[in-house]
């Protein structure tokens, strides 16, 4: 807690500094327990790290210097150029603890290759004189600072693989965390600060671990081939041993059980435990191994891991603690997270299934942010342009009767008070030509349901009702046109309006009961984010996989690659 107060009050007096002037003072001051400079002529080792803090940065190790040179020149400045890493000409033992942190990144879910951990290693034991000091002292800056910074705010940026996630982020100096995880007793401890506060993260870099070991082992994962199309409980299989191996290596079956009766059976153990194992991966929990589960249960672990790796990174991009309850979407998941406080803990969040975008290009949901403000009561469906000229006006052109069978009308102007006008070859022409527009009547057969919850966006993507119910019952639900369908609207009516006491229950069932559309803008706007993530880990201690439907993880990896490539080509 003290190192956090630290680390936060140290970033604080850095900004105030740089907006009065005074940075100097406020570094010398933050950074009182680093060796002391002595206020005397420069020595030769401080005229070095200011010769190579204003170097082209073309040496090894040093190759991304002019991304913090201005960050960590101040910091520096701040010291007279004494070394940071250094004391009486020895390294310091935060030089040898940032070094042990950096080989052991990917328990954080990095790559280590991405530090230079090895060459900064050989530096540090072969820095004999003050130019080999200074270099070593500066390049260690910097892989510190590429280190916080990928820890606190990811490795790329999402809108590098097409997500529209603009989020406020604290301001982040890295020259004062560089000095703090110089001054620091614990770097291991201060790194922790800098990474995001929510529990869930914590919960998936722990899982992490578990499934580096799994990788490791020489587990199963190619099982033998079904002997059909499926395995439903009692059939015979000569890979029921390997099974049970894995589904116990996973967690999904108890390693206490007693031996099976008939090793080569799918008996009841087998089926629960192949239950736990579709629970876990978003699939039918009827326990009958198909096609689709065991291509699930034979997946490498090593792409379970980088799963994980993959989730918290997109964790990294949010905000390291929440400010204000949100509303969350994990599209993959299919499910929606209403907090009711700013701890993500299971207990504060109203959880719901979701039907999502379809996985055409033209239909997915998108990732983004962006902030509810009001909902609507019996809405109106404005419907989108391309779903009015590719689907409905043809049946419109059809069918006479169609659109007054499902209450659609042709509308003049904007607004829910626009007027209707005759649905007819004339003004389904000025339809087409955009001059007009089509709206669905409130009602029973609306699209949107009884209500829709509105966070203006540019994609026009928002949640909804939908008098279609029957497809939550599939555990795969990419279904709509990009819109999310919410499976329990009334309750999250109730969430959003929790902090309004003119609305209770029985108001909203008064005004839904009218028939009659109606605006409710919020006292508070609540933060929604439709995110992406195919790994989530729960407080019960079991980790959640779910299918990369929109193939953002492998775009993801893709773009990681790229940063890696570019890395070892400056190196």
């Amino acid at each position: 807690m003290k190192l956090s107060v630290s680390l936060m009050s140290l970033s604080r007096s850095v900004r105030d500094a740089r907006r009065s002037g005074l940075l100097l003072l406020a570094l010398l001051a933050a950074t009182c327990s680093l060796p002391r400079v002595q206020a005397a002529e420069a020595l030769p080792v401080e005229l070095a790290i200011r010769e190579v803090l204003a170097g082209s940065a073309d040496r090894a190790a040093l190759w991304d210097l002019p991304r913090w040179r201005e960050e960590l020149t101040a910091a520096y400045v701040a010291r007279a150029y004494a070394p940071v890493w250094f004391s009486e000409g020895r390294p310091t033992r935060a030089a040898q603890l940032l070094l042990t942190e950096l080989a052991g990144v990917s328990a954080r879910g990095l790559i280590e290759t991405d530090y230079d951990v090895q060459l900064l290693s050989q530096q540090l034991q072969e820095a004999r004189d003050d130019a080999a000091r200074a270099k070593v002292d500066v390049s260690l800056s910097v892989a510190a600072a590429r280190l916080a910074s990928d820890l606190h705010l990811g490795r790329v940026q999402p809108s590098e693989v097409g997500h529209d996630l603009d989020i406020p982020q604290p301001e982040f100096d890295v020259g004062p965390v560089v000095l703090t995880l110089a001054a620091a007793s614990d770097v291991g401890a201060a790194l922790n600060v800098i990474e995001p506060q929510l529990h869930h993260y914590a919960l998936l870099k722990a899982m992490l671990l578990k499934y580096r070991q799994l990788a490791a082992m020489d587990l199963p994962t190619q099982l033998p081939p079904l002997p059909a199309r499926s395995l439903k409980p009692g059939d015979e299989y000569q890979g029921a041993g390997q099974l049970r191996t894995l589904l116990t290596a996973l967690g999904d079956l108890d390693a206490a059980a007693p031996p099976p009766t008939d090793p080569q059976r799918y008996d009841a153990a087998l089926v629960a435990g192949v239950k736990s194992f579709q629970a876990r991966h978003g699939l039918d929990t009827d326990g009958v191994l198909g096609q689709g589960s065991f291509t699930t249960l034979t997946t490498p672990m090593a792409r379970r891991v980088q799963q994980i790796e993959l989730s918290l990174e997109r964790m990294r991009w949010l905000p390291p603690r929440l400010p204000t309850p949100p509303i969350i979407v994990n599209i993959p998941q299919f499910k929606t997270f209403a907090f009711r406080t700013t701890q993500d803990m299971a207990a504060d969040i109203l959880q719901m299934d979701v039907i999502v975008g379809s996985t055409f290009q033209s239909r997915r949901t998108p990732v983004f942010a962006a902030d509810m403000s009001y909902v609507v009561l019996n809405p109106y469906w404005d419907i989108p342009r391309s779903i009015m000229r590719n689907e409905l006006l043809p049946q419109m052109r059809a069918d006479p009767a169609y659109a007054g069978r499902h209450g659609y009308e042709i509308v003049r102007g904007p607004g829910d008070d626009a007027r209707a006008v005759p649905i007819n070859e004339e003004n389904m022409a000025a339809l087409e030509r955009g001059e007009l527009r089509l709206r669905q009547r409130p009602g029973p057969r609306n699209a949107l349901g009884r209500v829709k919850f509105m966070f203006p966006n540019r994609h026009n993507v928002y949640l909804h009702d939908t008098p279609s119910r029957g497809l939550f019952s599939r555990s795969q639900r990419a279904f709509s046109h990009g819109c999310i369908r919410v499976a329990d609207p009334l309750a999250l009516l109730e969430h959003v309006l929790r902090d309004d006491p003119t609305w209770n229950r029985q108001r909203i069932d008064e005004v839904l009961a009218s028939g009659k559309p109606l605006r409710v803008n919020l006292k508070e706007k609540i933060r929604v984010y439709i995110l992406y993530g195919t790994a989530m880990a729960l407080e019960a201690g079991d980790i959640h996989f779910f299918n990369d439907i929109y193939g953002h993880d492998q775009r993801l990896v893709q773009r990681l690659e790229t940063r890696r490539a570019r890395t070892a080509a400056a190196q």
